[in-house]
């Protein structure tokens, strides 16, 4: 079942507000909101927001960072599979 847009937002709350500073909640969670629209609108129209694998890729990747959050979602829009591999590439490296 599908759910709505505010529910995804209250869902990804905790864990953005664990991974952004607090002034840059709010607009992690903006800009996750235009990246599931964007999915959408690319992968649709089944795809209503961008899969919890991916996201999952762009949150380890963005490092708490918004700037490059952004710049790491459009990615993820454009083409997901240099995301997976950049994101991939940096687990192995922690471990």
């Amino acid at each position: 079942m599908a759910i709505g847009s505010e529910q995804r937002r209250r869902e990804r709350k905790p864990r953005i507000e664990g991974l952004f500073a607090g002034q840059q909640v709010e607009a992690a969670l903006d800009l996750l909101h235009l990246m599931d629209m964007a999915w959408h609108d690319c992968y649709g129209p089944r795809e209503l927001e961008v899969p919890p694998a991916v996201l999952d890729d762009v949150l380890l990747l963005a490092d708490g960072d918004l700037a490059v959050l952004i710049g790491v979602a459009r990615e993820a829009v454009i083409d997901f599979r240099d995301v997976r591999i950049a994101a991939n590439t940096k687990r192995a490296k922690s471990k």
